[in-house]
């Protein structure tokens, strides 16, 4: 784990009706786990966060003045991975700006004070990033300039988990019980380890894009959820890149991250309390829903050391797959 310098002071915003741009700060909560969201949401403190709103110059499909204010655009939350933003991930913002829809990126490690969970993957966690994308979800649906029927969700690694299992509707309703809800979930290469055993999904479609070969969150977890899902109606998909690492869609070389902390082909259960359990060893299960909990099971498991890198295949292509997919469940 590192750190970030302490922030500038937050001026929380509960509303944006006055059409702000740039740096939106707006409170969310620290939830160690699902377990947590599904069971002590009372109980959980508050956190303060920040996003910055990106509008496009040319909203897409439109002829009237692209500053008007009178026209609405879809949104794209998004989510970084365990190592906070990075260069690839702004390539994609930039694609999806130049197609005609607005990007909130979420800062969910900088407003923590934290750079990278690579190595320590307690400090911020996927249950954390998913209270940050529903407060965002929230708030983004009072913004006069974005349409709040057409709000997708899109993340990276861990920030991928996050878009992939905001489409599980308990999870959902926990957070939003309004009945906000993402338009449409795009996970590059998520932590699909998780297996609810209570099986309502959202309607909205799911766009998963992974690398074949990818030793930090196996693309076989994700397949096995596909493969479990789509029996049950849920609209979802992967496209898995040959030959292709975690980060596929960056330009870093291939290199070894020694002290990651990495996945093998285990899931975790939960199940219809929402307590979550794992199996650590062959007829031997664990609780998993306290820190104390997931520390001795990293513990035990030992599972660190993972590749990350580029492929210009998968790369361009999946530049090109995350346009489509979101032109497809956004603009059309």
């Amino acid at each position: 784990m590192t750190c970030c310098q302490q922030p500038r002071s937050m001026v929380i915003t509960n509303d944006l009706v006055h059409s702000p741009t740039g740096r939106i700060d707006f409170q969310s909560m620290n939830a160690f786990e699902i377990h947590h969201l599904l069971c002590k949401l009372e109980q959980t403190p508050e956190q303060s966060v920040f996003g910055h709103l990106l509008l496009p110059e040319q909203p897409s499909g439109l002829d009237e003045d692209p500053q008007s204010t009178e026209q609405t655009v879809p949104c794209v939350v998004a989510c970084h991975g365990s190592r906070g933003w990075r260069e690839h991930n702004d390539e994609h913002v930039k694609n999806w700006l130049a197609s005609g829809i607005a990007v909130f990126k979420i800062h969910s490690f900088e407003a923590r004070l934290v750079d990278s969970v690579v190595e320590d993957q307690m400090m911020v966690t996927h249950a954390m990033m998913l209270a940050d994308a529903f407060s965002a979800l929230k708030l983004l649906g009072t913004h006069p300039r974005i349409d709040p029927a057409r709000i997708a969700i899109a993340g990276w690694s861990l920030g991928g988990m996050v878009a992939l299992y905001a489409a599980w509707l308990p999870l959902a309703e926990a957070l939003a019980p309004g009945g906000e809800r993402f338009a449409a979930h795009l996970p590059f290469y998520p932590a699909a380890h998780v297996r609810p055993d209570e099986q309502r999904w959202s309607t909205s479609p799911i766009q998963i894009l992974h690398g074949e070969i990818d030793d930090y969150t196996p693309v076989v977890l994700a397949t096995g959820l596909v493969e479990q899902l789509k029996p049950l109606g849920v609209d979802i998909d992967i496209k898995v890149y040959p030959g292709a690492h975690h980060s596929f869609d960056s330009t870093e070389p291939i290199t070894l991250l020694e002290h990651a902390i990495r996945l093998d082909e285990r899931t975790v259960r939960i199940d219809l309390e929402g307590n979550m359990t794992g199996e650590i060893a062959p007829g031997e299960t664990i609780p998993l829903n306290e820190p104390a909990e997931r520390y001795a099971a990293i513990q035990r498991t030992q599972l660190v050391g993972a590749h990350y890198g580029g492929q210009t295949e998968a790369r361009n292509q999946s530049r090109i797959d995350a346009v489509d997919f979101l032109t497809r469940t956004l603009l059309q």
